[in-house]
């Protein structure tokens, strides 16, 4: 008798809230690959980075937008998403795949650090879940995702196959447009937003501001994730969590600090405790 393989059980998060259009395009992709779970925020959390909610509630609850799927939205961020969803709903039994968005607008080079959607896909890898991200360049509430949906679903499949380097997930971001080259392999660029801060006065003769800019790439690289989508290809860069300059302990161990022996990497480690509670500031 041939013993079928059960299906592969899938967290679905996003940060452009749970009515956005790319959710329910990365859950239809899902739906074609194993049994899914929608967790996402109740509202837009673009932006929002790795936050999580401490010291007030969190509220969460199973809604009914989508026939046949299991959804659930939260008033917290999209990391709360995913401990919520793990320890919630999967109760601790792990998902085979987490996968976050698909985000309307990139989130190449430096944005992975802002990015709510890439933090809900950190947060899972950090769960050790293997996790992929994905993202594409349109900001339109209507934008259309079909042309990313058959890369999705084999990103996704290779995962839930190959599996990934533990720590590492997948940071995917498709270009705008139907016209796809392929998929590139690459790394983060060089490149940043150089902010301004527009100011306005309010009703009331107050000033305030609004946050504007234009993205700059310092990187004339071709092997980067701008270079690639600028060209009409997919990228895909593999990320990790672990934030240690490893290049630079070295060189910090050749310093001299006052009040004490010079410190070296692999001096012992030490216990802070925090009497007040955590302190994650």
């Amino acid at each position: 008798m041939t013993k079928h393989k059960a299906k592969p059980n899938i967290l679905v998060v996003n940060d452009d809230g749970i009515t956005a259009t790319g959710i329910k395009n990365l859950m239809e992709v899902m739906q074609q690959i194993g049994n899914v779970v929608v967790v996402a925020p109740d509202s837009p959390q673009s932006g929002m980075g790795h936050a999580i909610t401490i010291g007030k509630p969190i509220r969460f609850d199973k809604v009914d937008l989508y026939d046949g799927v299991e959804m659930y939205k939260c008033s917290g961020t999209p990391v709360d998403c995913v401990k919520l969803g793990v320890n919630k709903i999967f109760k601790g039994k792990k998902p085979d795949l987490c996968v976050s968005g698909i985000n309307h607008g990139l989130n190449n080079s430096i944005n992975v650090l802002y990015s709510g959607t890439m933090s809900a896909a950190v947060e899972g890898a950090i769960e050790k879940i293997p996790s992929v991200g994905f993202s594409m360049d349109d900001f339109a509430a209507d934008a259309d995702f079909s042309h990313t949906k058959k890369y999705i679903k084999d990103i996704c499949l290779q995962v839930l196959e190959t599996g990934l380097p533990e720590g590492v997930l997948l940071n995917v971001n498709f270009p705008k447009g139907d016209k796809l080259k392929g998929v590139k392999i690459c790394r983060q660029a060089n490149a940043k937003w150089m902010e301004e801060f527009e100011e306005r006065v309010d009703p009331y003769k107050r000033p305030y501001y609004w946050l504007t800019g234009v993205f700059e790439n310092f990187d004339k690289g071709e092997d980067t994730d701008v270079w690639a989508l600028e060209h009409g290809y997919v990228s895909v860069v593999p990320v990790q969590f672990d934030l240690t300059a490893h290049h630079a302990i070295q060189t910090l161990n050749g310093w001299s600090f006052s009040g004490g022996d010079k410190i070296k990497s692999n001096d012992e480690k030490r216990t802070v405790s925090a009497p007040d509670g955590i302190n994650l500031g």
